[in-house]
């Protein structure tokens, strides 16, 4: 009589049990922010410098005074800033994974999908602590939303949709990269032509013809008009389609790239 017994098959998980462990593995990485705040270091203090270096050296010289530019460029500050707040996932992913941590994920009971689920959950918290930190502090230096609450509420949402749609592309890159280093440093090699490269610091009527016509049609200037429009009234619909048609693209895009490198890695 033989003791041995036949190995177990596979544990199937549901879609529920999955968001469960997507969820659960969100929190983890909610307690890692609190356990280690100095890990909000880049969404509090780079919108604070931001805010006061360009406002108070430049907004006389772009705005013609300091209350007309901090008005308009408050708005474009959030796409920037969220936009780079979400660059962090994808190498936190990748130190996670280059210590060793998914290794333990793989050997636990749950879906492999979880982990990438979780960390991009976990960094909408980073989100929402940049929008309250440039928010509080601009509204210190004396901006004001000109509209009402709902659309005010509307563009916190959008802003935070705006970071989730291409937080995938931070993902990707982490994915491919060898080392958290490496992974950030090719991130912010996109990320910051992207980000200048717009309406967010100035009207693009001023920039070369080529540099206008991309400025023009960016993500980026596209969804600071949005903000423009939301906060301090004016018609923004025409900029919106195009926001969104932007992020459903780096959805679509990104999105396939990285749920690939993910179980490419992992």
């Amino acid at each position: 009589m033989t003791t041995a017994t036949a190995a177990a098959p596979p544990r199937h998980i549901s879609p529920a049990q999955g968001a469960k462990h997507a969820f659960s593995l969100a929190w983890r990485g909610i307690l890692k922010i609190r356990k280690n705040p100095e890990q909000l270091a880049d969404v509090t203090l780079m919108p604070i410098i931001f805010l006061l270096m360009f406002t108070y050296l430049f907004g006389n010289a772009l705005g013609g005074s300091i209350e007309n530019y901090l008005q308009s460029f408050v708005p474009g500050l959030i796409v920037m800033n969220v936009l780079q707040a979400s660059l962090t996932v994808g190498t936190q992913l990748n130190t996670d994974i280059t210590k060793g941590v998914f290794d333990r994920f793989r050997a636990m009971p749950i879906a492999r999908s979880a982990p990438l689920i979780g960390a991009v959950l976990a960094d909408l918290v980073r989100y929402v602590v940049c929008l309250a930190v440039l928010l509080t502090v601009a509204t210190v230096m004396g901006f004001r939303v000109q509209t009402g609450p709902a659309e005010f509420v509307l563009a916190i949402l959008l802003a935070v949709a705006f970071g989730l749609c291409f937080c995938w592309g931070s993902v990707f890159v982490g994915m491919l990269m060898k080392s958290p280093g490496a992974a950030q440093g090719l991130m912010f090699v996109f990320i910051m032509p992207l980000t200048f490269g717009s309406n967010v610091f100035l009207p693009t009527a001023t920039m070369p013809g080529w540099l206008k016509a991309w400025a023009d049609i960016s993500p980026v200037s596209l969804m600071s008009d949005v903000m423009r429009g939301l906060l301090n009234g004016g018609a923004y619909g025409g900029s919106l389609l195009g926001a969104l048609a932007w992020m459903a693209g780096a959805v679509v895009v990104f999105f396939p790239l990285a749920t690939w490198a993910y179980r490419k890695r992992v």
